[in-house]
C-alpha cells in the first residue's frame, strides 16, 4: 500500500487523516494520501516564503536555469517510475502517457528555463523637462509564493506547465494536486531533493477543495498568486477567494469545443484528427471536441467513418497492447458521463455508436469504463450540446455555409479551443479570426509550440501562459527610472 505524503520544506510529512487512492481500471485501493489540514498548508506557505528570503531568492538566473535542467534530466532518468505512477493514477494507455505526459512534464522545466535565460526587458532614454537625461528600464521580479491547483486528467504535464515557469521566474510554489492523482506530484519532491533544489521552493499538500487543502491554500493570506486548471465553477470559487487581497489569478477552465469540417478538407486526415480530439484520454481533455459540425455534402460519409474509427478503439488497461481507450478517472465521473448518455437517449438522440458501458471481465469489471459514443439529431439547445461532459463522446450536426459554422461554434458561454479542417487557406484564416477561442487549430489538434500563448476566452479562463506570456503572470514587471 503506497503512502502519498505531503512534501513540505524538503521533508515528506504524514498526517493522521488519510483518504484512499483507487485505480480507475479496477476500483481497487492502491494507496493512501495524507490529507493536509490548515496546519500543514500554513507550514508549506511558510516554507515557501522562507525559501524566497533565503538561498533561492538570492540565486542567480544562470544557477536557477542549471537546477531546472537538472530537474528535467532527473525526471527523464526516472522516466519509467514516473510513467508507472501516472498509469496507476489515471489508467490512461501506456502509449499516450509515454509519448505526451512524461516527456512534456520534463520538457516544461527546460523550455521555461531557456525562456527566462533569454527574455529581454524594455529600456528607454529620454530628455527630462530640465534638459537633462534619464534612463528607464524594466526589471522582472518574482511574484512570491504561488498556489498551484492542478487537475487529474494530465497530472504531471499540467502541474509542471505551471511549476516550471513559476520556478524559472524565481518564485516558490505550494502545489495542491487533484485528490484523484497524488502520485507524480509527490514523486517530484524526491527529484527536487535529489538535484538540490533548496528546501521550501517546491511543496505539495494533498486534499480536497472545500474545507480542505484547496480552500486553505487559495484563501491563505500569504499566497501571492494562484494558478488553476479545472472546471469553471471551481475557478469561480477560487477567484472569489483570490479577491481577498486582490491577488492575481491565471485560469484555464472548462470548454465545449467545436470541431468544424468543411467539404474540401482532406477527409482521412479530418477523420483521424476528430477521432483524436474526441476520444483521446477517454475524452478527458479540456481541449477536446464534443461538438462536431460537418458541411452537408460530406455529413453522412463523415458520420459513418467516425463511427468506424470509434468502434475500432480497443478499450482496456494501460499496458495491454493496442489499447486506445482507458477508463474514466473515478466512479463519480463515470456516473456523471453515464447520466449524459442517458439524457441523450431520453431527448431522442440518434445513437450512432456506444451510449453505454462495455462489458469488462475479471479484475476490470469494477473499473470506470464507458463506450466511445457518437450522437446526431439533437437541437442546439440540448444540454448534450451546451454542457461540458468530459467523456469520450461527441454530437455531430451538419452545416451549409461558413457563416453558419461560425455562429454554431460561437454559440456557447465557453471559448477554449476549436479545430478547423479545410484545404482553403482563406477559409482557414477567416475561421481563425471569427471563432472566439483562445486556441484555434487548423488541420491539426493538440499541436503545441510551448513558446506560444495558451489559455481560454469567455468562461474558459483568464490570462495566457506559455513562452514570454508566462512571464507576464509569474513576475512583476518593475520600472526603474534613473536621472543622470
Amino acid at each position: 500500500m503506497k503512502q502519498f505524503h505531503n512534501f513540505i520544506n524538503g521533508v515528506f510529512v504524514p498526517t493522521s487523516k488519510t483518504f484512499e487512492k483507487r485505480t480507475p481500471i479496477s476500483n481497487q485501493v492502491i494507496g493512501l494520501a495524507h490529507e493536509a489540514g490548515q496546519a500543514e498548508v500554513d507550514a508549506a506557505v511558510k516554507a515557501a516564503r522562507a525559501a524566497l528570503n533565503g538561498e533561492w531568492g538570492k540565486m542567480s538566473v544562470v544557477k536557477r536555469v542549471e537546477m531546472l535542467y537538472a530537474v528535467a534530466d532527473e525526471i527523464n532518468h526516472r522516466f519509467d517510475e514516473f510513467l508507472e505512477a501516472e498509469l496507476a493514477d489515471t489508467g490512461k494507455p501506456h502509449s499516450l502517457a509515454s509519448h505526451i505526459d512524461i516527456p512534456r512534464g520534463a520538457a516544461n522545466f527546460k523550455v521555461f528555463a531557456d525562456i527566462i535565460k533569454n527574455a529581454p526587458t524594455e529600456s528607454f532614454t529620454m530628455t527630462t523637462p530640465d534638459g537633462g537625461t534619464a534612463v528607464s528600464y524594466g526589471l522582472r521580479t518574482p511574484l512570491g509564493v504561488i498556489g498551484v491547483v492542478c487537475p487529474w486528467n494530465l497530472p504531471l504535464l499540467l502541474m509542471t506547465w505551471k511549476v516550471g515557469p513559476a520556478l524559472a521566474c524565481g518564485n516558490a510554489v505550494v502545489v495542491k494536486p487533484s485528490e484523484e492523482t497524488p502520485a507524480t506530484a509527490t514523486l517530484l519532491g524526491e527529484v527536487m531533493n535529489k538535484v538540490g533544489i533548496p528546501k521550501g521552493v517546491y511543496n505539495v499538500v494533498h486534499g480536497f477543495g472545500p474545507n480542505s487543502a484547496g480552500e486553505f491554500l487559495t484563501r491563505h493570506p500569504d499566497v501571492d498568486a494562484i494558478t488553476f486548471t479545472g472546471e469553471t465553477r471551481t475557478g469561480e470559487a477560487i477567484m472569489a477567494a483570490a479577491a481577498k487581497g486582490v491577488r492575481p489569478v491565471s485560469f484555464e477552465l472548462g470548454g465545449k469545443n467545436a470541431g468544424i469540417v468543411f467539404a474540401d478538407a482532406d477527409f482521412d486526415k479530418a477523420i483521424a484528427g476528430i477521432t483524436r480530439s474526441t476520444f483521446e484520454n477517454c475524452g478527458q481533455v479540456c481541449l477536446g471536441t464534443e461538438r462536431v459540425y460537418v458541411q452537408r455534402p460530406i455529413f453522412d460519409k463523415f458520420v459513418a467513418a467516425l463511427k468506424e474509427k470509434a468502434e475500432s478503439l480497443k478499450i482496456g488497461p494501460p499496458n495491454e497492447p493496442g489499447v486506445g481507450l482507458g477508463p474514466l478517472i473515478s466512479a463519480e465521473h463515470k456516473e456523471k458521463v453515464m447520466a449524459y448518455y442517458a439524457k441523450a437517449r431520453a431527448e431522442g438522440a440518434k445513437v450512432v455508436t456506444g451510449g453505454g458501458a462495455p462489458d469488462m471481465k475479471g479484475e476490470y469489471a469494477q473499473g470506470h469504463w464507458v463506450q466511445p459514443t457518437i450522437w446526431t439529431g439533437l437541437p442546439e439547445s440540448s444540454p448534450i450540446i451546451r454542457e461540458e461532459i468530459f467523456g469520450p463522446c461527441c454530437h455531430i450536426a451538419p452545416f451549409d455555409t461558413e457563416e453558419e459554422a461560425i455562429a454554431l461554434a460561437n454559440d456557447t458561454p465557453y471559448g477554449l479551443a476549436t479545430t478547423v479542417w479545410t484545404s482553403d487557406l482563406s477559409t482557414a484564416h477567416r475561421m481563425a479570426s471569427a471563432i472566439k477561442v483562445g486556441l484555434c487549430w487548423i488541420n491539426s489538434w493538440f499541436l503545441r509550440d510551448l513558446r506560444t500563448a495558451f489559455g481560454g476566452s469567455k468562461a474558459s479562463g483568464i490570462g495566457r501562459e506559455g513562452g514570454v506570456h508566462s512571464l507576464e503572470f509569474y513576475t512583476d514587471l518593475r520600472n526603474v527610472m534613473i536621472k543622470l
